[in-house]
C-alpha cells in the first residue's frame, strides 16, 4: 500500500486517542503514510487534551463508577479523565477557537468537517503548549484532511452547539439565529471525501485504507466508491488495499464486523479475496504494531497535501458528474 504510493486513508473508531495512539498517527502523517483521515468526534476531542496539557490518567477498569462520579472523574475503560480540569476546560477552548474563527470569517457559508478541523487544528498550533502531541494539529500542519461525519455525536459537536445560545443570550433575543450555528455540511463531507478517491482514480493512483475499528469511520470511507459509481454514475472500483484491525465478528451482521470481501457486492473493492486482510485483535495492540512496521521498513513519502487542493478536486469531480446528468 505504502510502497505502491497509494492514497492512504486512516479510519479511526473507538477510544484510540485517550489511550495514546495519537503519537503513532502523528509519525505516520509526518512520514507521508497517511493522506486523509476519517474518525469520530470523540477521538478528535480527546486528542486535544494532550496538546493543552490537560490531565488524562491511567486508571483501573474495576474502579467503583459511583465513587468516580462523586469525584467528578469520567472513565473510558481503564483511563480516568477529570471533569472540571480536562473536559470542561477543553470545551471552553474549543468554543473559544470556534467563535474566533466565526468572527474572523474563517469558515465559509457551507463547509465540510474537514474545513472545520483544519481551522481547529490551526488554532491548536497557535494556542496550545504542546501542538506536537496532537494528531489534529499535525494533520492541519501537513494538509491532511480530517473528516468527522458524525460531528454532532461528540463533545465537539455538543460544545459548538452551545455557541448560538450564548450569542442569543448576549443579543437579548429569544430565538436562535441560524448564522450563529456551527453546521458542517453532510453534503460537503460526502462530496469532498469522494473527490479524494475520484482524483486518485483518474490519475491512476491506487487507493488504500487502514481501518482501526469499524463504526461510522469505516462505512464513511467505504461508501466513497458507491457514491461515485451508484450515485454519480461514474465507474469506480473502490479501495485496492484494505487492512482492518478489529475484534468484531461478521455473524451479528453489523458493519463494524462485516468482512472486507462483503464489500465487493457493494462495489467497495475491486475483487473479493485480493488486497485485503483483517487481523482480529485489540486495535490498541494491532495499530501500534502496524505503525511501527511501516515506520521501520518504509521510506518516507512525499506529502500529497489533499487539504490544499480539496476545493479544486471536488469541483473536478462535480463537473465530471454534471456531464452525466440527463438534460
Amino acid at each position: 500500500m505504502i510502497d505502491d504510493n497509494s492514497t492512504v486513508c486512516l479510519t479511526l473508531a473507538g477510544a484510540m486517542s485517550p489511550v495514546g495512539l495519537g503519537g503513532g498517527i502523528i509519525k505516520m502523517i509526518e512520514n507521508g503514510f497517511i493522506d486523509w483521515i476519517v474518525t469520530t468526534g470523540a477521538n478528535t476531542y480527546h486528542d486535544l487534551h494532550f496538546a493543552y496539557g490537560l490531565p488524562v490518567h491511567q486508571g483501573d477498569f474495576t474502579a467503583d463508577d459511583n465513587e468516580l462520579a462523586e469525584n467528578d472523574v469520567v472513565r473510558i475503560y481503564d483511563v480516568f479523565i477529570d471533569m472540571e480540569r480536562t473536559l470542561i476546560a477543553q470545551d471552553k477552548i474549543i468554543q473559544t477557537l470556534t467563535q474566533k474563527a466565526i468572527e474572523k470569517n474563517q469558515l465559509p457559508e457551507k463547509y465540510s468537517t474537514a474545513s472545520y478541523y483544519k481551522m481547529l487544528g490551526n488554532g491548536v498550533l497557535e494556542t496550545s503548549k504542546h501542538p506536537e502531541r496532537s494528531f489534529i494539529a499535525s494533520a492541519s500542519k501537513h494538509d491532511v484532511p480530517v473528516f468527522v461525519p458524525a460531528f454532532a455525536d461528540s463533545s465537539v459537536g455538543m460544545g459548538t452547539s452551545y455557541l448560538p445560545i450564548i450569542a442569543c443570550a448576549k443579543s437579548g433575543s429569544k430565538k436562535l439565529a441560524p448564522q450563529d450555528f456551527v453546521d458542517p455540511s453532510p453534503t460537503m463531507d460526502a462530496l469532498e471525501s469522494a473527490a479524494i478517491v475520484h482524483h486518485s482514480m483518474i490519475n491512476n493512483v491506487s487507493r488504500g485504507v487502514l481501518e482501526v475499528g469499524g463504526g461510522v469511520p469505516k462505512n464513511f470511507l467505504q461508501q466513497t466508491a458507491p457514491m461515485i459509481s451508484q450515485i454519480l454514475g461514474m465507474e469506480c472500483p473502490g479501495e485496492n488495499y484494505v487492512v482492518q484491525v478489529t475484534v468484531d465478528r461478521p455473524d451479528p451482521g453489523g458493519l463494524s464486523g462485516a468482512t472486507i470481501n462483503e464489500g465487493k457486492s457493494w462495489g467497495k473493492i475491486p475483487k473479493a479475496g485480493e488486497g485485503n486482510v483483517v487481523p482480529y485483535l485489540d486495535a490498541t495492540v494491532g495499530a501500534p504494531i502496524i505503525f511501527a512496521y511501516a515506520l521501520e521498513n518504509c521510506k518516507p513519502r512525499k506529502l500529497k497535501r489533499f487539504g490544499k487542493i480539496l476545493p479544486d478536486i471536488t469541483q473536478e469531480m462535480v463537473e465530471a458528474a454534471m456531464a452525466k446528468v440527463e438534460k
